[in-house]
């Protein structure tokens, strides 16, 4: 029988149900959204820590191998200790939330920070990687300040945005990576402010890095040199910490570290 034009439309006819493109999980993960992941990496953790009252971090970098009863131990419970100590000295400052222990969010020098904030009563920052072998954060970040990455670039630029400074413990090739990342930035005064470096455990560092024989091959120059500090025990490193971070917050949460301006001419 012929459809008349006032009949229902056939069930094969009915209008398609449409998807909103970030609820499309097939294409949210594909290639070509690359793009929003990364922006959403961005955003999400800048959207949370306005929410949180976040200000500004002092940065914790070590081995996620060494634990609190294994060889190193001894940097775990260090690691720990001077996490504590800068939580309860920063609990005494004026203004938003300050100075807050942030770490890569996984086990060993990593859990030992954020261990060492909450027993200070302090609220702590882990900023994890998705990685094959699945890193996990460890129990003591704070809930609400748990963030999961999936692209190292990323996680790296949060770790330097709120930095004002960094704690570098021993470590193997992720820590390094980290920790010639911040020198770069400090070296080549891509940022604004200055961002006091700690190399906890100077036999560790002087033994797997030359920076002497850096300086004597001409790739560095000796005043490069000022741009760390060693520590071997908390209260030393505290110490550092107190005489170069500003107590005085600046007006706007999260305070964000801001790129140089180039000179006229130069590159936007």
């Amino acid at each position: 029988m012929k459809r008349r034009d006032t009949d229902p439309p056939a069930d094969d006819a009915r209008e398609p149900r449409a998807t909103l493109a970030h609820h499309d999980g097939g294409f949210v993960e594909s290639a070509d959204a690359r793009p929003l992941r990364i922006l959403a990496e961005y955003l999400q953790p800048l959207y949370r820590f306005r929410q949180q009252h976040i200000h500004d971090t002092v940065v914790f970098f070590g081995s996620s191998r060494i634990a609190a009863d294994g060889p190193l131990g001894r940097y775990y419970r260090d690691a720990r200790e001077l996490a504590r100590l800068l939580t309860q000295w920063s609990n005494t400052l004026v203004g938003h939330r300050r100075f807050v222990v942030c770490s890569g969010g996984g086990s060993g020098i990593m859990e030992a920070a954020n261990r060492g904030a909450v027993d200070a009563g302090g609220r702590t920052i882990g900023l994890n990687i998705g990685l094959p072998h699945v890193q996990r954060p460890n129990p003591y970040i704070s809930p609400e300040l748990c963030f999961e990455f999936r692209y190292f670039f990323m996680r790296k630029l949060w770790f330097s945005h709120l930095a004002r400074a960094l704690v570098v413990f021993p470590g193997g090739f992720g820590t390094l990576d980290e920790l010639w990342e911040m020198l770069t930035l400090t070296q080549t005064r891509k940022l604004e402010r200055d961002i006091p470096i700690i190399l906890y455990g100077s036999s560790y560092w002087n033994e797997i890095i030359n920076f002497e024989a850096m300086v004597q091959h001409g790739v560095i120059e000796r005043s490069d040199l000022a741009l760390f500090s060693f520590a071997d025990d908390p209260g030393t490193a505290l110490g550092i910490l107190q005489a170069k971070l500003p107590t005085a917050p600046e007006p706007t949460t999260p305070a964000f570290a801001r790129s140089r301006t180039p000179p006229k001419g130069g590159a936007p």
